[in-house]
């Protein structure tokens, strides 16, 4: 059974499940979701992620100093156990964007780009002080995305053989169509931690959240450039407007004020695939005005930060491959419902 990846609307259903534990009592665990008697076999999909790394924090002080950079309540971790964020410049432009996770008492554990994993380090390093913590890349972990394969089912989780093994299995923060994120040792095997779950090609996860519209990593944010609200970062969960003071929050929080966003991040079909495009291509209505620019993608799906006012038009992109390209844009399904009809 394959993931279904189109160009219109929203394109794979995939639908939410539940929340897990690191680690729990033994008394405790048979009340958690992920115990054998209370899951239910599913299938999934299970995709190694090169393109991310972790990062942990640890030491009394965490949450306090990740709450000075992040755009997120890193109070939320203590209901959520996950949370998605940007960390910003002074300019208020996104530099970072991170899932956190919060596996035990005084521990983060934060996924970002692989390809900037030292300019990640050095960000959180210049911010440390005399702060109780400590910073440390995470070799000796691996980490995966579980999304499931049958669509049309709803409240689908993985089914957990071995709780001792798991790290961190929870779901996306982002938003309920990107399944789940699942952390071990390097040395375990996830077939050993997640049944019913098939190894996919990276691409096909690209793939499914390019259609979804969902931006991740420099590419799709490129450090300095994007912007938190035009990313869509309010939709996927990912800030707090009344946590407080925060690294480059002035000009986010003008933005969020007036209510103005005229440009998003939106998912692009291309009525041909173009692989290697140039960053920052422009995007044209057929009578030649400027309506975008498209940001990343993979063969014929993408990302385009897209002007509101040419979003429902047929648009036009020149390459120097294949010439000139239409290209559709949709609103994604789970974007709030206000969103689509603007």
């Amino acid at each position: 059974m394959r993931l279904s990846v189109v160009c219109s609307g929203a394109a794979a259903r995939l639908l939410p499940a539940g929340r897990g534990p690191f680690a729990v009592p033994a008394a405790a665990r048979s009340s958690r979701r992920f115990s054998q008697e209370q899951s239910r076999p599913a299938e999934f999909g299970r995709y190694r992620l090169p393109h991310r790394t972790l990062v942990k924090i640890h030491g009394r002080d965490a949450d306090s100093f990740l709450q000075g950079l992040v755009t997120n309540d890193v109070k939320l971790m203590r209901e959520r156990r996950s949370l998605y964020a940007h960390m910003l410049n002074v300019q208020g432009r996104t530099l970072f964007d991170v899932l956190m996770y919060s596996p035990e008492e005084h521990t983060v554990l934060l996924e970002c780009d692989s390809t900037v994993k030292e300019a990640f380090l050095r960000h959180l390093k210049v911010y440390k002080l005399r702060r109780s913590i400590s910073i440390a890349p995470c070799p000796d972990l691996s980490l995966w995305a579980l999304l499931p394969l049958v669509t049309q089912m709803k409240d689908l989780k993985p089914e957990v053989t071995d709780l001792q093994q798991v790290v961190v299995l929870e779901e996306d923060p982002r938003t309920t169509f990107m399944g789940w994120r699942l952390i071990v040792g390097g040395d375990v095997k996830p077939t050993d931690i997640v049944a019913s779950s098939l190894e996919r090609d990276i691409e096909e996860y690209h793939r499914h959240r390019y259609a979804l519209g969902l931006p991740e990593g420099v590419n799709d944010l490129p450090p300095g450039v994007a912007l938190p609200l035009e990313s869509n970062l309010v939709y996927m969960q990912g800030i707090s407007f009344s946590k407080g003071c925060y690294l480059g929050q002035e000009l986010t929080a003008r933005t969020h004020h007036t209510g103005v966003v005229r440009k998003r991040l939106m998912p692009v079909c291309l009525s041909a695939p173009a692989e290697g495009l140039e960053e920052g291509l422009e995007l044209h209505t057929q009578s030649g005005k400027l309506a975008g620019k498209h940001r990343s993608g993979v063969g014929d799906v993408g990302l385009g930060l897209i002007r509101l006012a040419h979003a429902k038009e047929s648009l036009v992109l020149k390459t120097s491959e294949v010439g000139a390209v239409t290209v559709q844009v949709s609103v994604p399904n789970w974007w709030p419902k206000e969103s689509k009809d603007k």
